[in-house]
């Protein structure tokens, strides 16, 4: 099946919690953006998420982060695809280095997995 994938920096408004962490709904949200990604290439429209059937965090995120975020639909009904998602974190910021020091993870850190269903309206399908 085919992939949808975002990379984005973790940045200081990103930044709920003290010691500069990143609330978990942000994850969420770059899941919904690849989610939407995804119906489009699948339908021609952007669908609506319908619900998460499962959320894990795994690992911490902080500002200054880069997060992947990866999804693939993994079943599809009439309107309904099942979607899997993962985010890793792939840079992290070096800090105790210098203030723009960073470094690339050899081996990125799963920081969070999902599982969830989004619907395109037979009417919204395109393809």
């Amino acid at each position: 099946m085919e992939q949808a994938i975002i990379r984005v920096r973790m940045s200081s408004h990103d930044a709920h919690y003290g010691g500069n962490l990143v609330d978990g709904a942000k994850m969420l949200q770059l899941f919904g953006d690849v989610a939407t990604e995804l119906l489009i290439r699948r339908d021609g429209d952007e669908g609506l998420f319908k619900a998460y059937d499962m959320v894990e965090f795994m690992a911490p995120v902080y500002a200054g982060d880069y997060i992947e975020a990866v999804g693939e639909i993994v079943e599809e009904g009439n309107s309904s695809r099942k979607m899997k998602f993962e985010a890793r974190k792939v840079i992290v910021p070096r800090t105790d280095i210098s203030e723009s020091a960073a470094d690339i993870l050899e081996e990125p850190i799963v920081v969070c997995r999902a599982s969830g269903t989004c619907v395109t309206p037979k009417s919204c399908q395109r393809k």
